[in-house]
């Protein structure tokens, strides 16, 4: 097998721009793979998704290298004739690359999807408070999405190598919740046959989340404000103290000032809690996250083992365009209905229900569209006289659209293809016909 080892990393532009340097730096003359019909003549290919593009690869090359390199830097689906001795060398050598010339640039790793201004804010905020000790209280509609924000916290900490533990103040019954939080001893009530750890212990040295801290009933918040306070607490049917070290992070969809002034939630523990306040906007706050959401969604839908999706242009703009009183969770919802009801098709308008179809769009003819051929620019509503090239004004349309859809892929042929209601391979063939790469 020849020694130059061609690369194709396709996935996050920061990765492939920095490592595009470091290839360059290995070898000027290093060989640059930008479709699946240049595989052949490469040695090892890397790629985002080394499992779709594999099969028909090893057709043409049976020596080639095939894998997969997530943003977080893990290597998965790997192909299994891959030689084992090549691909510790490829690792190895792109490991010294690296710490010779720096990790690759990359925003804080917070893993949400933040297009839209409000969620850009949220993440700022996110970021400032993320390593410091402090208590955080996220506020936000029910289904937006605080457990998320919650998570990010954690992973962004000092504590991120520590256990994130989440209790749901209102979903356990009101006799069970001091047992769930501060756990209890052998024999302490009714059933309890063993002594079991409650969820501040669980959480010692990581993170602790209280989420719809709003339920929780008013004796109870007397024993978390303590907890919260002296860092110790005891179990129930013990007198023993005990501590954990945990960071709080709680959330709820209520108005806790309103239910202060109601006498259902206590001022004190307000204020315990309400150290660093995180707003999380509604889904119809951040329409503009709506195609990011779709995406990552069908992602994680795929990865649990129930099938792909692919969303039409038309109704992603009819889903930008819905209310969404149920927020991600409604929009989660409502992808896997989909998956299940087309798995075997690009879904349009026409195919979602009709509360997400929005209001039927009426066409009007602009004033004046023009359209550029190998001549000057015409008029779509004015035919000259001496005709046009229909096919040219066509194919001229359809080249920007591919350069548009690429482009708002990050160049990522596939999520290229999706935006424009194609399959990969017809995209690939387009592409091809007008002599264009994925970098365009």
């Amino acid at each position: 097998m020849p020694t130059r080892i061609q690369l194709l990393i396709d996935a996050d532009p920061n990765i492939i721009a920095h490592y595009r340097l470091l290839l360059e730096a290995l070898d000027p003359n290093q060989q640059r793979v930008t479709c699946v019909e240049e595989l052949a003549q490469a040695n090892a290919v890397l790629l985002a998704d080394g499992a779709r593009l594999a099969p028909e690869a090893l057709d043409e090359r049976p020596c080639l290298l095939a894998g997969a390199l997530a943003q977080q830097g893990r290597w998965s689906n790997c192909v299994a004739c891959i030689d084992a001795p090549v691909f510790d060398s490829l690792l190895e050598g792109l490991g010294r690359l690296g710490s010779m010339l720096g990790d690759v640039p990359s925003d804080i790793d917070h893993g949400l999807v933040a297009s839209s201004p409000a969620m850009q804010e949220l993440t700022h905020l996110l970021a400032q408070v993320a390593d410091k000790s402090v208590t955080v209280l996220i506020n936000g509609p029910s289904g937006a999405g605080k457990e998320l924000v919650a998570q990010a916290i954690h992973r962004l900490s000092s504590r991120s190598s520590g256990p994130f533990v989440p209790i749901n103040c209102g979903a356990i019954p009101r006799e069970l919740l001091e047992s769930e939080l501060f756990g209890h001893e052998r024999g302490a009530f009714t059933g309890a046959i063993s002594s079991r750890a409650g969820r501040f212990e669980l959480a010692d040295g990581g993170t602790l989340f209280l989420d719809e801290i709003g339920d929780m009933p008013l004796d109870m918040q007397v024993k978390i404000l303590r907890a919260i306070q002296e860092r110790s607490f005891e179990r129930v049917g013990s007198s023993e103290s005990r501590s954990a070290d945990v960071r709080i992070i709680a959330a709820t969809h209520r108005d806790l000032p309103a239910m202060i002034d109601a006498g259902e939630f206590r001022e004190d523990l307000y204020y315990r809690l309400n150290v660093f306040p995180l707003q999380v906007p509604a889904l119809s706050e951040r329409k503009e996250d709506i195609p990011a959401l779709v995406r990552d969604i069908i992602r994680q839908l795929a990865d649990d083992g129930l099938g792909t999706l692919a969303l039409a242009p038309s109704a992603v703009a009819s889903l930008q365009a819905h209310s969404w009183a149920g927020n991600v969770r409604e929009l989660a919802n409502l992808l896997e209905r989909l998956l299940i009801m087309y798995p075997d098709k690009v879904v349009g308008r026409q195919d979602l229900p009709d509360a997400y179809r929005g209001a039927e769009l009426v066409w009007q003819p602009p004033a004046r569209v023009e359209v550029r051929t190998s001549g000057a620019a015409t008029a779509v509503d004015e035919l000259p006289v001496e005709g046009v090239s229909l096919k040219e004004e066509v194919a001229d349309f359809e080249q920007r659209r591919i350069q548009q859809a690429l482009r708002a892929a990050d160049h990522v042929v596939s999520r290229a293809a999706q935006l424009l209601g194609l399959r990969r391979t017809t995209l690939i063939e387009k592409m091809r016909k007008y002599g264009m790469s994925a970098d365009v």
